[in-house]
């Protein structure tokens, strides 16, 4: 079977060229090793994990797609390989790599170092069709997430604050198996629940509020991500109204996905019914985006997301929301797996409004 180096390594061009991968989440896509430090660098016909020595051991006994390599200065060693492959030409991840990093290996490398988009560019492409395992692993994470949201729910009362729920929701997941979080979770309730990325705060829950929840777990290095909004103790007839608009919405987006579906559709599909129900200026962000190695990935459902389209095999989340500032807010959110004639809901945790 073809590794994910040789069909990057498929794309460079002839004449001495290689690619220079620094990123943590491309370091891992490529390895399926986690690590604070390396790169890959990749050549037609071979490729090398670089690492110092804190690594190496572990490195060697992990990855089998490639020759592990403990180095003691990085360019020192990056300099032999390259003459020893004859390469005069190293692409690197422009949009990952800071100007120093690139000044640094400019000065103390022989070839060209390239600053274009071409290798970010071929990576996001290679990433963005999952395989098989691939959405085994997203669907793996997706349960830990649907297994922490059923237990939070018995969790949450008043009293309790924004952080302590987060805190208990971040336990149930971790324990079940999850090798990490998705990210720092958002849970925001009341007021704060007009906060799209608010911070979980002492704030405590009471009666009447919103609490709404992102958050997702990391199963060998993949993703995933949903929100819920619940209401505790009782709900107002402006609550429930924006709550079941925004239902509609997502629901609304879910039924057009398909592969070819121009990005901007996906996202007009939400967009339409939120804005004709009076609250376009309450939806701020996109409709959803892509999921994998990273949380935010390609591909984009979004106004700005023009000549984009689905692609089958890709994973995207639909989360519109309605944000009123001062008041609360609400999100929903699923992952979808896209396929030729429409889509998978990966999520599969109910969405009707709760009332704890």
């Amino acid at each position: 079977m073809t590794t994910y180096w040789e069909r990057l390594a498929s794309r460079l061009p002839a004449g001495g060229s290689a690619a220079l991968v620094t990123s943590p989440h491309n370091r891992r896509y490529l390895t399926g090793f986690p690590s604070s430090d390396g790169c890959v660098l990749i050549l037609p016909d071979a490729a090398y994990f670089l690492t110092d020595f804190r690594y190496i051991e572990a490195a060697r006994r992990q990855i089998r797609s490639m020759e592990c390599l403990c180095y003691q200065r990085l360019t020192d060693t990056l300099r032999e390989l390259m003459e020893k492959h004859g390469v005069r030409r190293l692409l690197v991840e422009a949009g990952q790599m800071t100007l120093r990093e690139r000044r640094k290996l400019r000065e103390t490398l022989s070839g060209d170092v390239e600053d274009g988009d071409e290798l970010d560019d071929w990576l996001e492409a290679l990433r963005l069709i999952k395989s098989p395992d691939e959405l085994r692993r997203i669907r793996e994470a997706q349960a830990l997430t649907a297994y922490g949201f059923e237990k939070i729910l018995d969790y949450i009362r008043p009293g309790r604050t924004e952080r302590e729920i987060a805190l208990e929701l971040e336990f149930l997941i971790r324990r079940q198996g999850a090798e990490g979080i998705a990210f720092d979770f958002i849970v925001v309730s009341g007021a704060n629940s007009s906060l799209p990325h608010g911070v979980p705060s002492d704030k405590a829950v009471e009666p009447g509020d919103f609490v709404t929840m992102d958050f997702g777990a990391v199963v060998d290095g993949w993703h995933s991500d949903m929100t819920r909004t619940v209401a505790v103790g009782r709900v107002g007839e402006k609550q429930r109204a924006v709550y079941n608009t925004v239902l509609r919405a997502q629901q609304a987006a879910l039924a057009v996905l398909r592969a070819g579906l121009p990005c901007v559709e996906g996202d007009a599909a939400a967009r339409r019914i939120i804005e004709a129900a009076g609250y376009g200026g309450c939806f701020g962000h996109s409709t959803g985006h892509g999921v994998g190695v990273e949380i935010h990935e390609a591909p984009r459902l979004s106004p700005g997301a023009a000549g984009e389209r689905l692609a089958a095999g890709s994973v995207v989340t639909v989360e519109p929301g309605i944000y009123i500032p001062g008041e609360f807010g609400v999100r929903i959110e699923d992952m979808a797996f896209i396929t030729p004639d429409g889509c998978e809901n990966l999520t599969g945790c109910p969405k009707e409004l709760m009332v704890l």
